[in-house]
């Protein structure tokens, strides 16, 4: 059976601003079987609460604590692999707070490490400290790696370029945190309290959610309510564990697991 499962959002849950038919009642099954789960995202601009209060307003029974963002993922990291470490985070106010609340010592002057968030409160200041931080032996760590981030009508820049820029100009290789990595998972599993191995990444999207489960070794399943067609997978050298029309789905799915 799975221990525990990581929930892509947008695409997977819900679209936009509307729940994926039989997506709370997805969530309930998962409770009703105490099976713990977390839902995942990579943006980092905004804290958590942010996205909390979205799946609430959805009617979705939710914690909190059900909700982990690449920032909060970054956090957790740095407060295990790198303990009483200073950080200098490029990041919003509301983010850098929340990184506080976490438990990081954030820094303007002499950090022990840059902590690259997706900023929309940017300025050359941020990117200049950032850079002599770093070439002066700073530990480079990112939120995540998306190049793009989808908005309502278009997209926006997001942070992957900024993280080449830094790579480029100080030498220094980002540890990156957020999905297709599989740090992310880890962070996940921890903060679920099962092993990595024992959980399942649910997804709609081939290069980031399956993908991460596949470089974790772990089992996936994609859901076609969104970006992921048939064709789409058939043609991918990225092939998930289960594919179902959508999380509506799953119960059943488990239902057979069991009876195996």
């Amino acid at each position: 059976m799975i221990g525990g499962f990581m929930i892509d959002m947008d695409g997977t849950v819900y679209k936009g601003r509307n729940m994926i038919p039989g997506a709370d009642a997805f969530i309930s099954d998962l409770r009703s079987r105490g099976i713990p789960f977390v839902f995942l995202t990579n943006n980092s601009s905004h804290r958590r609460s942010r996205y909390h209060t979205k799946l609430l307003e959805m009617g979705f029974d939710v914690s909190e604590r059900e909700v982990l963002t690449s920032t909060i993922a970054a956090a957790r990291y740095i407060l295990s692999r790198h303990p009483g470490k200073r950080v200098y985070a490029i990041a919003s106010p509301e983010v850098t707070a929340e990184l506080r609340e976490a438990g990081l010592e954030t820094v303007q002057d002499d950090p022990d490490i840059v902590l690259l968030t997706f900023d929309r409160t940017i300025t050359y200041e941020k990117i200049n400290k950032g850079y002599r931080y770093l070439r002066d032996g700073a530990t480079f760590i990112a939120t995540h790696p998306d190049d793009l981030c989808p908005t309502e009508d278009s997209y926006d820049i997001d942070i992957g370029p900024f993280i080449r820029m830094f790579e480029q100009m100080c030498g220094s290789k980002a540890t990156v945190i957020g999905k297709p990595n599989r740090l992310m998972l880890e962070m996940a599993a921890m903060e679920m309290g099962v092993d990595p191995e024992e959980t399942a990444m649910v997804g709609d999207r081939l290069y980031t959610d399956i993908r991460m489960a596949q470089l974790a070794g772990t089992r996936s399943i994609l859901v076609l309510s969104g970006e992921t067609s048939r064709s789409l997978l058939e043609e991918s050298d990225v092939k998930p564990t289960y594919v179902v029309d959508s999380v509506a789905d799953i119960p059943a799915l488990l239902d057979g697991m069991r009876g195996h």
